[in-house]
């Protein structure tokens, strides 16, 4: 993330001095995205440190969902900072066009910027693929809990997809002499960047509220009471998200007949060490004893 940082910082700034050689409008939506993704860069490591923090008394579930703060934070940027503006400019040079000059300086740094951004995108592609097993890849972006690797993604393919949609304004701009289409560019690439920064900004709000961990998880806690031979059933689970590889997971189960409290107290933790070796992103675990309820009755 980083590395990132720094290269989109030396991407900005080289779009923006080519922005201004050639009054591209289209040039100038891409080093606001840029600068953009700075802001969100630094935001995300600011979120990174702040979910790392250790509980205390004023949270002692820790700081995990922080991170989804910043992550939200981020779309919210991404969406004002570069698609809103972006528009304008473009609705702006659509009304007042200017001539579009040194076009191949232009589309020297857009090709430079796009190898760039298309080798982050591709790295984050091959990322999620690892992560994602047999789900198909976009399922796992709506599944994910990793908010930041999402976000990263998403910046990383929006500012691709916004370097082809530049370059061709831009060549289209030149062949036809009409710097209307570089205005055109420069809308296209804030209607990319908004539906990106709406599409995680809903991703992330879910995680942020309170979202239920991987069904994994619960499949997990039901295969290890099934295993157990004095825990009964299972009587209801939730999990939830509780931030990166940070779930917390409540469970209210059933003992057959005959087991001391001594017996439930063992039992239970043998529970909870049974289920960390097999899900290690369990960091909390509190099981309640209960007994069935009747046919019909709900389970609080």
């Amino acid at each position: 993330m980083v590395q990132s940082l720094f290269a989109n910082l030396a991407i900005a700034a080289g779009k923006g001095v080519v922005a201004f050689m050639t009054g591209s409008g289209a040039l100038l939506a891409e080093t606001l995205h840029s600068a953009a993704d700075c802001g969100n860069q630094l935001l995300l490591l600011l979120g990174v440190k702040r979910a790392r923090k250790k509980p205390d008394a004023s949270h002692p579930l820790g700081y995990g969902r922080s991170l989804y703060f910043w992550s939200f934070l981020v779309a919210l940027l991404l969406f004002s900072g570069g698609g809103v503006f972006s528009i304008y400019e473009g609705i702006h040079k659509l009304g007042h066009p200017e001539p579009v000059e040194k076009v191949h300086l232009g589309l020297g740094i857009l090709g430079f910027s796009l190898l760039i951004e298309g080798a982050a995108t591709i790295s984050n592609i091959r990322e999620m693929n690892k992560r994602r097993g047999q789900k198909p890849f976009f399922q796992y972006l709506r599944d994910t809990k990793d908010s930041d690797l999402v976000v990263v993604f998403g910046e990383n393919a929006a500012a691709s997809l916004g370097l082809i949609l530049a370059s061709l304004a831009l060549t289209a701009a030149y062949v036809t002499n009409d710097p209307k289409w570089d205005a055109i560019g420069s809308i296209a690439i804030g209607v990319v960047l908004m539906a990106v920064a709406v599409f995680l900004a809903v991703e992330v709000m879910s995680l942020l509220i309170g979202e239920s961990a991987d069904p994994e998880v619960e499949v997990a806690v039901r295969q290890v009471i099934a295993k157990h031979p004095k825990i009964d059933r299972v009587l209801h689970v939730i999990t939830v998200q509780q931030g990166p590889g940070e779930v917390l997971v409540c469970v209210k189960v059933s003992f057959y007949d005959g087991v001391t409290t001594n017996e439930v107290c063992t039992s239970i933790n043998e529970f909870e060490t049974a289920l960390r070796s097999r899900r290690s992103d369990v960091r909390w675990c509190f099981v309640e004893p209960d007994i069935p309820r009747v046919a019909g009755a709900q389970v609080a």
